[in-house]
């Protein structure tokens, strides 16, 4: 197959580490924009984005964009796209995506005049009047931002922060590519030591340990496109096999973790074991007041925050104790992401560097301290 064109959504203030790993993996042509990357690449560039990206949340293939005010330039517009290249008369290609700030502003409407448009492309390509759609998905993607319309196939299916280790969850967990940003941009390397004194369901060092020992993150889940008879099925146990080769075991990096809630510490052993890398934690339950923090060592945290009155001023007095145990740099580096405005006066040190990045669609700051 020719060069593809790929689109990986990610987390906005994560763009700069997805274009780097993107980088790492092959991707070429490379474009930016806000909480989204292009790139271009083959089937294996493809199937190696899905198994190794570990801030993209989803991998669609690009076919096309343009503009459209109307149901009618709508319609021609996804009837140009060469939905055939990846579609065959079994496939089912279900239709879904969102509007804004855009004349056409009716999902379910667009809904309609893309699936239409779509039945007619296939139906003059393959000469059939009917599809029964009982092959494998192909999920069509459409977005409308501003009148400009761009039209995507889902290669990756569940989304990519579903990496299989994390079944259960505490009620407030930070997603697993968000996660994997925050690690990124710790500089987590091979031999580092991570600590999580509020370790919560354990992401954060789970995410830490994969990079670490460069495990793929999507090494132990199947993938949408795998299903599609346009790929060739051995192309994907050849990235597999690639990604399992990538792996380093002899690397040193040790995971500490605590919480003061004994069900979360199990929770995080329990997802570090799906993992496969619960060897590499020591997890206890413990108050924040008893952390002690190692020499040549980073903090990576989400530690609570309220959204009640009563609450709001339990997490500023936990931000109080985190600025008393807590490195502030040199050889015992923080990095606390929160949403509260105020951190750094209730921790009692300015951050050396901050960055905006959203928890689901809580505004948060990163603050590093190194």
């Amino acid at each position: 197959m020719d060069k593809i064109r790929l689109c990986c959504p990610c987390h906005f203030g994560l763009e700069s580490v997805l274009k780097y790993e993107i980088q790492k993996i092959g991707g070429t042509e490379i474009r930016v924009s806000d909480g989204k990357i292009s790139f271009s690449g083959d089937e294996n560039i493809l199937a190696r984005a899905n198994l190794c990206l570990s801030t993209a949340e989803r991998v669609l293939i690009e076919l096309i964009e343009f503009r459209a005010s109307t149901f009618e330039e709508l319609f021609q517009g996804v009837r140009s796209a060469e939905l055939e290249r990846y579609i065959d008369e079994k496939n089912a290609f279900p239709v879904k995506g969102y509007s804004l700030n855009s004349k056409l502003h009716s999902v379910p409407d667009c809904q309609s005049i893309v699936k239409k448009a779509a039945v007619e492309r296939l139906k003059s390509k393959y000469r059939i009047s009917w599809f029964e759609e009982t092959g494998a998905a192909v999920q069509i993607k459409f977005s409308i931002l501003k009148d400009v319309v761009s039209i995507y196939l889902d290669t990756s299916g569940i989304g990519l922060h579903k990496r299989g280790y994390r079944r259960n969850s505490n009620t407030a967990p930070i997603k697993e590519t968000l996660a994997a940003g925050i690690v990124d941009l710790a500089r987590v390397r091979p031999d580092t030591i991570v600590c999580d004194p509020f370790c919560g369901s354990g992401t954060l060092l789970i995410e830490a340990a994969l990079k670490a020992l460069k495990i793929a993150p999507g090494i132990n889940r199947r993938f949408a496109a795998e299903k599609w008879d346009c790929f060739n099925p051995k192309i994907w146990s050849e990235e597999r096999s690639r990604a399992i080769d990538c792996v380093d075991r002899s690397a040193e990096f040790q995971g500490i973790g605590a919480d003061i809630d004994d069900s979360a510490v199990a929770l995080t052993l329990d997802n570090a074991h799906k993992a496969g890398i619960k060897s590499r934690f020591r997890i206890e339950q413990a108050d924040i007041t008893k952390f002690r923090q190692p020499e040549n060592s980073v903090v990576i945290c989400n530690p609570p925050y309220g959204e009640r009155l009563l609450e709001l001023r339990e997490a500023e007095e936990i931000y109080r104790k985190m600025g008393r145990v807590l490195g502030k740099g040199g050889d015992k580096q923080s990095y606390i992401i929160s949403p509260h405005e105020q951190f750094e006066q209730f921790f009692g040190t300015n951050a050396s560097r901050r960055r905006k990045l959203y928890n689901g669609m809580i505004k948060c700051q990163l603050y590093m301290y190194f």
